[in-house]
């Protein structure tokens, strides 16, 4: 078991970097063998930034055969701040190394960093073949009552057989580009006309703008209180604006720009909501729609809806050629499904959530 370091850059230490890259060749390896979708996969260029948050840093540790290939990894994350009771832990072990027990080391280990860590929350993702709800026997189906996964996939069996308890499911949706724009321009009115006149849409690429900031640290923080997590609760993740800062500068690193759409509500001159994309520089990658969201007490007025399809035509406008966007939504958010299939999105994929506690 060796632990690795994170590099700072992806222009560090030759070694550092090199075992990172191998770790990422690892967990992409593994996911693609589940999913079949190789447009989900992200370079380690694109991985490193996400993972130098100091308020949510992350461990990563390999393990590697006697001739020193990397075979099986994982990955323990924290938030930082005092009291904090939960972590998240990923593994992920090669296809041709699966079933020799590399799994269960890591899982032994990841676990006992968390147990003597005194976290009492830990949680999981785990990509499923699953492709859209899951109905009839041979599925697990959620608790929240929306969506499963099959019971004979590895990781169903690896989590339950540890005591994991699964708790949600992530739909995972494809919208082709270039998007019909007919049907795009038709859903924007009718959202335009429902949001009224109190409400004004932003957009922009790179860091957010200094009148934005507050607002933009507050939807990041309601992400952890506001989002569909059916009953596996987290405590509050507070952004600040100087990690807001700190993480818009890691990411001017990466080979993706990120662009931001949000809506004012313009008689309190805050933001409502928000969603963001990750653009690709290389145009053959599909873009990825990351963190979305409409704060509670604005909900009703269609700008979950506004900010998709301004999302989209943001996106034809302004870095046309990409074959698609790629978003993950929980299966009971409903409201959020229903404007992607409006679209044109189709499901793909599913994404199962895992809770333990102790």
């Amino acid at each position: 078991m060796i632990e690795l370091d994170v590099p700072a850059t992806m222009a560090g230490e030759p070694a550092v970097v090199e075992a990172f890259r191998e770790w990422v060749a690892v967990q992409n390896a593994a996911e693609v063998a589940v999913t079949g979708l190789p447009e989900l996969l992200w370079t380690p260029e694109e991985q490193l930034p996400y993972l130098l948050d100091t308020e949510a840093p992350s461990r990563l540790f390999a393990l590697r055969s006697p001739d020193g290939v990397t075979v099986a990894v994982g990955s323990y994350d924290t938030k930082q701040a005092p009291g904090t009771p939960n972590c998240w832990i990923s593994i992920a072990v090669r296809p041709d190394h699966q079933r020799r027990g590399l799994g269960t080391l890591l899982a032994d280990h990841l676990e006992g960093i968390a147990r003597a860590d005194g976290r009492t929350q830990w949680k999981t993702y785990a990509v499923s073949r699953q492709v859209g709800p899951a109905v009839g026997h041979g599925c697990l189906h959620a608790p929240t009552g929306f969506g499963g996964v099959p019971e004979d996939e590895a990781a169903v069996r690896f989590l339950t057989g540890r005591g994991w308890r699964f708790g949600q499911v992530n739909r995972i949706s494809r919208l082709l580009l270039p998007a019909d724009h007919s049907v795009v321009q038709t859903l924007y009115e009718r959202a335009s006309t429902a949001a009224g006149a109190d409400y004004r849409v932003h957009t922009w690429a790179g860091p957010t703008p200094r009148q934005w900031q507050a607002g933009i640290a507050l939807l990041e923080t309601r992400m952890s209180t506001d989002a569909p997590e059916g009953d596996m609760e987290e405590p509050e993740d507070v952004w600040t604006l100087e990690r807001l800062a700190e993480h818009e500068a890691h990411l001017a690193e990466s080979p993706r720009t990120m662009v931001t759409v949000a809506v004012e509500h313009i008689p309190r001159t805050t933001l409502a909501g928000f969603t963001q994309l990750a653009v690709p520089n290389e145009v053959t990658q599909p873009v990825m729609q990351g963190d979305t969201l409409v704060l509670r007490e604005h909900r009703g007025h269609r700008l979950g809806w506004l900010l998709k399809v301004v999302g989209i035509d943001t996106i034809a406008r302004d870095h046309p050629g990409h074959p698609s966007i790629i978003t993950f939504n929980a299966e009971e958010n409903r409201p959020m499904l229903d404007v992607n299939e409006a679209v044109g999105f189709l499901a793909v994929g599913s994404e199962g959530i895992w809770e333990r506690r102790v």
